[in-house]
């Protein structure tokens, strides 16, 4: 028997939890013995996902024009002929209006990922993520996000199904990484090794909190000379918004405290050097995936308390102290997440050693990529047996 087709789409394939996904899932299907494709206008992960066996195909999935979304289920159902695709699997919502399209039109099964939470501010906005309940297994990538699925799309509650985000916990491995990595991350920021670095992995954006970061360092530099905040992401053309953060460094004289180093191609490298990691979003969270990185190299960490981390970062009053593996803050609060660093820094070692050896076993009980890999198969192979 012919072992099954997966297509993948989703609308690139730069940085970020879905195009990592959609890459390590891709590497799972290969290695079932089935054949991954993968649909995408393309990026900087492609050589990643090429590496891992899987074919792609080049498809303008990233416009959200309609007239290129109708044209693109035209192209994906005969994708879907011409190659014998078994099941089509969408990650964004412009991609799953087309392969909804082309799943009608072929009649093979349907799967989405919902890898972020989508701002719902009107009745058009809803009827444009109600995509991604449409499918005939909807996963969402931490419970909070299928809490929200079943808030809005109430008639797709039986399909919802959790499946976390996946974490190689021996890629993110403190042993594993090398000085020599380290190093070259020092040298890329422009930083010592006498630093403490307090680090960011996050696109520039405004919901992920550079600035609540910036205004915390203002007030923490004058009594914390050597702290070093690491900001490192790709501002994916908001320029204006970079802009307004080189600004605010100035403002407040930063240049020699905040990076902004672009994005970071060794995001392990970098938390492992860090002295503290955090994740200041403004906004919920769907998973929080460099949360779950953090804690597997053993590394504190400050996240917001909103969205999936309270799955992904245990914290005081949910948990004892003795349970703690990091600390949740108040989104937007710069002087709570200031005071929270000034916990972090004051850790005697025994103290850091404890709570990163709680976040790496709290990940490895709940986040493993094996078991993303295994909840997802098992969901295709439910489908295509019907």
């Amino acid at each position: 028997m012919q072992q099954p087709k997966i297509l993948q789409v989703i609308p690139g394939l730069h940085t970020g939890g879905a195009e990592r996904t959609a890459v390590d899932i891709g590497d799972a299907i290969v290695a079932q013995g089935w054949q991954s494709l993968v649909a995408s206008a393309g990026g900087r992960m492609l050589d990643q996902l090429l590496g891992g066996g899987s074919r792609h195909i080049n498809m303008p999935l990233d416009s959200k024009n309609p007239f290129v979304i109708w044209r693109n289920g035209k192209r994906l159902a005969k994708l879907i002929e011409t190659e014998g695709i078994d099941l089509i699997h969408a990650r964004s919502r412009a991609p799953a209006w087309s392969a909804l399209i082309a799943a009608r039109r072929t009649g093979i099964p349907f799967v989405t990922t919902y890898h972020g939470s989508y701002n719902q501010k009107s009745k058009l906005k809803a009827l444009y993520n109600s995509v991604m309940a449409r499918a005939d297994v909807v996963i969402a990538n931490s419970q909070w996000t299928a809490d929200l699925i079943a808030s809005r799309n109430p008639w797709a509650r039986d399909r919802i199904q959790v499946v976390h985000r996946g974490t190689d916990f021996d890629e993110f491995k403190q042993s594993s990484i090398t000085e020599q990595r380290q190093s070259a991350l020092h040298d890329q920021w422009g930083v010592k090794k006498r630093h403490t670095l307090i680090v960011q992995l996050a696109r520039l954006t405004g919901w992920k909190g550079q600035t609540v970061v910036i205004d915390a360092a203002a007030d923490l530099v004058a009594d914390h000379k050597d702290l070093r905040f690491i900001l490192a992401g790709d501002a994916q053309g908001r320029e204006d918004y970079l802009a307004m953060l080189r600004q605010k460094i100035t403002e407040y004289g930063l240049e020699d405290h905040v990076v902004l180093p672009g994005h970071c191609d060794d995001p392990a490298a970098a938390m492992a050097a860090a002295e503290l990691v955090l994740v200041a979003s403004t906004q919920a969270e769907a998973f929080g995936r460099a949360a779950v990185e953090a804690g597997a190299l053993e590394r504190p960490l400050i996240v917001s308390r909103i969205g999936a981390v309270g799955e992904t970062v245990l914290a005081t009053p949910e948990v004892t102290e003795s349970e703690r593996t990091g600390w949740k803050v108040t989104p937007g609060d710069a002087g709570e997440l200031a005071q929270a660093i000034r916990d972090s820094l004051a850790l005697d070692d025994d103290q850091r050693r404890a709570i990163g050896v709680r976040a790496r076993n709290h990940g490895i009980s709940n986040f493993a990529l094996k078991q993303m890999y295994d909840k997802t198969i098992a969901i295709y192979q439910g489908l295509l047996a019907q």
